[in-house]
């Protein structure tokens, strides 16, 4: 603090104890701010309602001029702080709710918006040392675009979740090194570009502020290096390829840039805030004492035209109608950003003035949540499979543990070659590459071994974890009952990988497609489609004979919570209901598109993000003809009362102490995140996601989307696209032009690849909205 600084704030607290002497035998005083009464802060003058200007000393030394209501501030007015904060801007009974400046004894300022004490939307944060953001804020962290000068002269610009980069940005350093593409909680994350000040660059992946998988090294006279990038130079391969000029960089290593290059790349921390305006609020007398000296709901029908109600920012207006509301102060601060109490309205409902007209009231959905249940039965001796499960255990654990060499993710064409698989005999009695066994003798099928084992290592699978899921002690789960197209489904232990027996013409599907497939996903990370691990054969030997083939998936529902309802929507009518009362849905029940009664509401980048994968999943599966795939949905509801209802966010609101009606500026979820910063590390494009969903009301048994009620529940989504391996083939048209005889076209299942895309996009882009 500088000298004058100084000066002044001694002078100021010599006044405010002159005050507060003088106070103590007069009951009045002279301040900075001219004439003014002085009240304790406990002190009851006011009349109910009545605004008027006032200057008070409060017995902590604080001060505060301006307007004043309800025993607390309401209105345009100036605090100050003993300790040197300030304050001026808007206040709505008791709490900084508008625009304001904020400013530090350090020098540091804050002028924007505010909402119930928190910097919240649009602001400017100049800290001391001329550290500067301009942009959003919710809950007094940077949240949505802005852009960050810090003091060392670096500068970024783009989006911020949770107070740290994350989403599309540029960060240009002091030296003139610039990055431009994807951050994830702070850290350079994805698809992005370092331009370097020499003029050279990286184009490619990155992860956890490293480049990390495909990329290239461009050097300023056209020569570049391409390869598969690791900090780890025995996981690093690539290609060097010289530019015209005859100087080369032949010699160059690609762990340069690890070592060298980016080492003047670090990301500024930047200034801390020393406290958070929402610590700084008081707990006015208006608060408790409010609500002790309105009319009850039931007589304020009576004075509407004298009652006043607060809105959905606490605000307080003269209007017809009631909606009672008090707010209790964040007492501390979670992880030097936000308080860990609670700063919410008590809502004590809302009256409308059209009350009585009953065809505008809400249906009220009946949604009954039954008690989780784990999916499938044991395999254990005695069961008619329990033999093909050690077959396919011991089958797994060889092709998983075979020895390979470290393999790049760039893949030779005779690697997808269909004629690319290994048979290995497993004898009882065991042999020179297998291990003796108490089942039976059969031989073991590996399709394109090579293709699936580097599919695992880009969908991150650990070896070691993949064979202790699949094979270790526990045995495997089969599911009740087979699905539609007479399929078994098996699942691990853990609930980490699915296994589906497969037809014949599935496998061909999945080996003619796979090179596509390949490619999709190492393209796009965040895809929808369904990830297969492995694709084996069992054949038995003796007189049976008997193949049978299966894929290992992920588990889409493998998932820290519980699934209380799933979905699995078509965007088709026909045959698209399941025909069961609400007492007997459960965990496991997969509902179907005529029974979806909601609208997913997601926020805005997560929903920009889903739209664009959606499309990009079903251009990729329309090019390899492929239909009758569903998107599956898993829904968990974030807080269900004790009678097994899940509570809307107006009853949670109520319960908690908000104003019914308040639109919270972050979901439950996200709320959650901000307590547990860990948790977001988890959340992707359909796994773990945030999310509203809004109930629904369809006027006919036919309408895929009802109608919206304004009925909303805090949720959490799981989801992706499953069933993809059913092309239009010879069947599927006969069951086409057959249906379509006796349906509608436009409501079957059967319909042209290209037709199902479409529809299947339209019905999704309806079910799923931005949240607004």
């Amino acid at each position: 603090m500088s000298k004058e600084l100084h000066g002044i704030v001694k002078g100021w607290e010599s006044k405010v104890r002159k005050a507060q002497a003088a106070a103590k035998k007069k009951r009045a005083g002279v301040s900075i701010f001219g004439t003014m009464s002085v009240a304790h802060v406990d002190d009851d003058l006011d009349n109910p309602g009545e605004v008027y200007h006032a200057e008070k000393v409060f017995s902590n030394g604080d001060m505060y001029t301006g307007q004043w209501a309800d025993n607390c501030p309401n209105g345009h007015g100036k605090y100050l702080w003993s300790d040197g904060c300030m304050y001026v801007g808007e206040w709505v009974r008791g709490k900084t709710n508008g625009k304001g400046k904020f400013s530090w004894p350090s020098g540091a300022t804050y002028e924007g918006q505010f909402k119930n004490g928190y910097m919240d939307g649009e602001g400017t944060y100049i800290g001391c040392s001329n550290d500067t953001y301009r942009g959003s804020w919710v809950f007094n962290m940077k949240h949505g675009r802005g852009t960050k000068n810090y003091t060392n002269g670096d500068h970024y610009d783009g989006n911020w979740r949770r107070g740290r980069p994350d989403g599309q940005g540029r960060y240009q350093w002091n030296n003139g090194n610039q990055y431009i593409g994807q951050w994830r909680n702070g850290k350079m994350n994805g698809s992005g570009t370092m331009i370097w000040a020499s003029g050279n660059r990286y184009d490619g992946c990155w992860e956890d502020g490293l480049p990390k998988g495909n990329g290239t090294y461009r050097w300023l006279d056209g020569s570049f290096y391409v390869g598969v990038w690791s900090q780890d130079p025995k996981e690093m391969t690539g290609t060097y390829y010289p530019s015209n000029s005859q100087i080369g960089h032949f010699d160059w290593d690609p762990q340069e840039v690890y070592i060298n290059y980016l080492k003047d790349c670090r990301i500024s921390r930047g200034e801390k805030i020393s406290v958070f305006p929402s610590q700084k609020m008081v707990n006015w007398p208006c608060e408790g004492e409010f609500l002790q000296k309105q009319p009850t709901l039931k007589n304020s029908r009576v004075n509407d035209a004298r009652t006043r109600r607060a809105s959905a920012d606490g605000r307080l207006s003269s209007a017809g109608g009631t909606s009672w509301g008090s707010e209790s102060d964040f007492g501390s601060e979670m992880n030097g950003q936000m308080g860990r109490g609670r700063e919410d309205d008590e809502g004590f409902g809302s009256l409308r003035s059209d009350d009585g007209d009953t065809s505008k009231r809400k249906r009220h959905h009946h949604i009954r949540i039954q008690p989780t249940k784990r999916q499938g039965r044991t395999i254990t001796k005695g069961h008619r499979n329990y033999e093909l499960m050690l077959n396919l255990q011991l089958g797994i654990r060889h092709s998983v543990g075979r020895p390979a060499p470290a393999q790049s993710l760039d893949l030779r064409t005779t690697a997808f070659d269909t004629r690319e698989k290994l048979w290995t005999k497993f004898p009882p009695e065991g042999s020179k590459y297998t291990p003796p066994h108490q089942s039976c003798d059969f031989r073991w099928k590996d399709y394109c071994p090579l293709v699936f084992r580097t599919l695992r290592k880009l969908f991150k699978v650990d070896p070691a974890d993949y064979m202790i899921s699949i094979c270790g002690n526990d045995a495997l789960r089969e599911l009740s009952s087979p699905g539609k197209s007479g399929s078994f489904f098996y699942l691990t232990n853990d609930d980490k990988y699915m296994i589906k027996t497969m037809k014949k013409a599935e496998v061909k599907v999945l080996l003619r497609m796979l090179p596509a497939y390949y490619n999709h996903v190492r393209a796009f990370e965040n895809t929808l489609i369904a990830k297969f691990y492995g694709l084996h054969c069992v054949k038995l030997t003796g007189s049976a004979q008997k193949k049978v083939r299966f894929v290992i998936m992920g588990n889409l529902f493998c998932t820290e919570y519980a699934i209380h309802r799933r979905f699995d929507l078509k965007g088709s009518s026909h045959g698209r209901l399941t025909d069961k009362p609400e007492s007997e849905i459960d965990s496991t029940t997969t509902l179907k598109d005529l029974d979806l009664n909601f609208i997913f509401r997601l926020q805005k980048i997560w929903f920009q993000e889903f739209c664009r994968q959606v499309d990009r999943d079903c251009d990729f599966l329309e090019q390899e003809r492929i239909m009758d795939y569903s998107l599956l949905v898993g829904v968990h509801f974030r807080e269900v009362s004790q009678s097994g209802e899940p509570l809307t966010c107006e009853a949670r609101s109520s319960r908690a102490g908000n104003t019914p009606g308040a639109t919270p500026r972050l979901s439950k979820a996200d709320m959650d995140l901000l307590f547990d910063p860990s948790r977001c590390a988890s959340i992707r494009l359909g796994i773990s996601m945030p999310a509203r969903a809004e109930a629904t009301v369809r006027k006919n048994d036919f309408e895929l989307i009802g109608e919206p009620t304004g009925e909303f529940y805090d949720i959490v989504l799981i989801f992706g696209i499953i069933d993809i391996l059913q092309d239009y083939d010879i069947s599927k048209k006969l069951e086409h032009a057959y249906k379509s005889i006796q349906f509608d076209p436009t409501s079957i299942s059967a319909v042209d690849p290209r037709q199902y895309s479409r529809r299947f996009r339209d019905f999704v882009f309806k079910a799923f909205t931005e949240d607004s």
